[in-house]
């Protein structure tokens, strides 16, 4: 397949690169020093299954000069989503379909709202990696995977053929029979862990042996689960507690890109995780008090990093 990454950084340059070393085309969408040093070097990934380096890579900020793609896989950051849907028009030919990887439930629709639900699936991963240096990612801990499928959970031989795609490569890969489902399902993991362990400033290991803040993690899970189910997701009865189970076999020094990102001042997914709980079960007339104090005590943190608070 002809695959595009929109965002080449943590997630989707590891996945990127894994794609490029099983043999597909791949060209990476990237910026600034992280693509100066890809164009230069390639790319290197560290990871427990093996380290690797892809080189040459084909790399740019230049959409214009890739052309139609067979697929495009969207790996900015949740907030960013909503600015570079709209800078994929050159990427975009009859075929080309479109499959974001964010944190998050909102990417879909955000994408669709630009490009069409014809066009979009939804989609989602689970890895904790991080770009260490330009030209340098660092994948650990948890087995890389990804999941999904048609909007309305129609089959269709696009989503086959990425997931084959995907398990050519030797990343776990799956089509939910119901990928909202699968979306919430780890958004009531992101979500809570995310807000929770930005608070506390402390990896997953710490928050769930306290007894407090494991109970606390235990209540963010069931508001997010009670919001999911009041936005009509069919989520099943025992998934918060998988959630948790899912928790207890995290690396204990597993941390959240957004507790990463607010911890060192830079923009973060705030607003599309624990903003998203408050937001989304406002609207369906779900209390969320553990989001909430969360996400306003986060808040100066998150507009100082955008430049909109000084303090």
């Amino acid at each position: 397949m002809r695959i595009a990454v929109f965002g080449a950084g943590a997630v989707g340059g590891y996945f990127g690169a894994r794609l490029a070393r099983a043999g597909e085309e791949v060209i990476l969408i990237a910026r600034g020093a992280h693509l100066e040093a890809i164009r230069q070097n390639g790319l290197y990934v560290e990871s427990p299954l093996g380290d690797f380096h892809i080189h040459p890579l084909l790399a740019t900020d230049r959409p214009a000069e890739v052309g139609p793609v067979d697929v495009i896989l969207v790996g900015v950051k949740a907030w960013q989503v909503p600015e570079v849907a709209p800078q994929m028009g050159p990427l975009v030919g009859s075929e080309t379909f479109i499959t974001p990887l964010e944190n998050g439930v909102e990417a879909p629709d955000q994408l669709a709202a630009v490009w069409g639900k014809e066009r979009v699936l939804g989609g989602l991963c689970r890895i904790i990696s991080m770009v260490v240096e330009p030209g340098r990612i660092r994948h650990g801990g948890i087995e890389p995977y990804v999941a999904f499928g048609e909007m309305d959970n129609r089959y269709s031989e696009r989503v086959e053929r990425l997931r084959a795609t995907f398990e050519r490569a030797g990343v776990q890969a799956e089509i939910p029979p119901d990928i909202w489902v699968a979306l919430w399902e780890k958004f009531l993991f992101i979500a809570p862990l995310a807000g929770i362990g930005a608070l506390a400033r402390a990896p997953v290991g710490v928050l769930r042996s306290i007894p407090q803040l494991r109970r606390m993690l235990e209540g963010a899970i069931a508001e997010a689960f009670a919001v999911g189910r009041a936005c009509g997701v069919h989520l099943p009865d025992d998934a918060p507690a998988r959630t948790m189970a899912l928790i207890d076999r995290m690396p204990p020094e597993g941390t959240t890109s957004m507790q990463r990102d607010l911890i060192a001042g830079r923009p973060s997914e705030l607003d599309y995780l624990v903003g998203a709980v408050v937001r989304l079960g406002e609207a369906a007339g779900v209390a969320t008090p553990l989001h909430t104090f969360a996400y306003y005590v986060l808040w100066p943190q998150e507009r100082r990093a955008r430049g909109e608070l000084q303090f």
